[in-house]
């Protein structure tokens, strides 16, 4: 009983949040803005989550990192640099443990080589939202119902040199919050449906000297969930839009020993709320002849998606110094034994105004012949942080090790 209750609860916040105070601009007095509390909202922000437990412990980043079975998240023009001619991921993440104990993010990813200079992928993000319960306007119960979302990829990478290449993924998502259910007002509600696609781009250098043992360098620029905005009745959303930038240094000691070292920066490209001018009572003003709220600090966010995306650089209400704050940053730190035994760590900033999610990660990771399993561990920096104590899980699969196995297993013995 009391995990219906808190997961109705916890449900009940998540989804009022995204429906009514994501397709409201967000309104903000200059008093409020003197503390720069300004954070940037979008729908279906599931889409950011970080999915896999690798890049989970290592600050999640992920941009310039090696490629994986789940580099599609991250920089989708990695896979034509994979090592390993085919595999796959299977994640799982509690999500929001601290708050409600039903909410979980599952991914799934894989990829093939389809020849020594291409690469083909695709995965499956669902992202459950536990259960709810709706009422009416006196408290009595008129409905069940278990939000969800999901997000299909279908990816392909290309290598335009030996060190260079580029990816395109193809991106369908849904948003299931309320069931088709009436709101209270009489309003209709709806599933939100986009497209988007990811851009990628990767660059893996050849083995170098450096202080006496060999390296390699990579980097990554990735223009992500780049497609049409979500509408759950008639405001329509931005979907998170996201410029990652990354880069990364691997240093191979010996046959035995690697360390790599990496880093990314992020930043929405989505528009900042911007001040709007309030009357007597605190309520906005609005233009007499157009009918629109009056802005006196910022730009309308109310604008189409390319625009949007070139507003995003120079549209914070707080000028050039806000624009910084919305970029976060991540740093990551992992190790190998043996291609065995990995050792990872990282840390993540963000802006206090823009959310303030700041918290190390530390994790795990056991590779044995067909099958690996990652770990990772997140720590809050404030007390009492909703992301507290998050887990996630990744198990990995070496289809090359697969067939391998099988071949020897079939050989006649001596």
């Amino acid at each position: 009983m009391q995990k219906q209750i808190l997961g109705t609860l916890g449900s009940s916040v998540l989804i009022t949040s995204q429906i009514l105070g994501q397709s409201t601009p967000k309104t903000l007095t200059t008093q409020e803005l003197s503390g720069r509390v300004n954070t940037i909202t979008t729908a279906v922000p599931f889409l950011l989550i970080c999915p896999d437990s690798r890049s989970g412990a290592m600050g999640e980043v992920g941009a310039a990192t090696p490629a994986d079975g789940n580099s599609i998240h991250w920089n989708v023009a990695k896979l034509a640099f994979a090592e390993k001619k085919s595999g796959a991921a299977i994640n799982v993440t509690p999500w929001l443990k601290q708050l409600v104990p039903d909410i979980y993010l599952y991914y799934i990813s894989g990829y093939s080589k389809i020849s020594k200079t291409q690469a083909i992928g695709a995965s499956l993000r669902y992202f459950s939202l536990g259960n709810i319960t709706f009422t009416d306007i006196v408290g009595n119960t008129t409905g069940q119902f278990r939000p969800n979302e999901f997000a299909l990829d279908l990816a392909y990478s290309q290598k335009l040199s030996q060190t260079f290449s580029a990816g395109l993924a193809v991106r369908y998502i849904r948003s299931n919050l309320t069931g088709n259910y009436t709101l209270s007002n009489g309003q209709a509600t709806k599933a939100g449906t986009s497209t988007a696609v990811d851009l990628g781009f990767y660059y893996n250098s050849k083995k170098f000297e450096l202080n006496g043992k060999k390296a390699i360098a990579t980097a990554g620029l990735v223009f992500s969930n780049i497609g049409s905005k979500v509408s759950y009745s008639v405001q329509r959303d931005f979907i998170p839009m996201n410029l990652r930038l990354g880069a990364g240094l691997k240093m191979i000691i010996d046959e035995y020993n690697t360390f790599g070292f990496y880093g990314d920066i992020n930043k929405l490209l989505v528009p900042t709320p911007p001040i709007y001018l309030k009357d007597s009572r605190g309520n906005d003003s609005i233009n007499s002849s157009t009918q629109e709220k009056i802005i006196t600090a910022g730009k309308d966010p109310n604008v189409g998606i390319a625009k949007g995306i070139l507003q995003s650089f120079n549209d914070a209400p707080g000028g050039s110094s806000e624009e910084l704050k919305e970029i976060n940053y991540s740093v990551g730190f992992e190790y190998w034994y043996a291609k065995t035994f990995a050792v990872r760590a990282g840390y993540f900033n963000e802006a206090k105004t823009k959310g303030n999610r700041k918290f190390f990660t530390a994790g795990i990771g056991l590779r044995y012949n067909v099958f690996g399993l990652d770990m990772a561990y997140l720590i809050p920096i404030t007390q009492r942080n909703p992301l507290q104590n998050t887990l996630r899980f990744t198990l990995t699969f070496d289809f090359d090790a697969f067939k391998s196995q099988n071949k020897d297993e079939g050989k006649p013995s001596e």
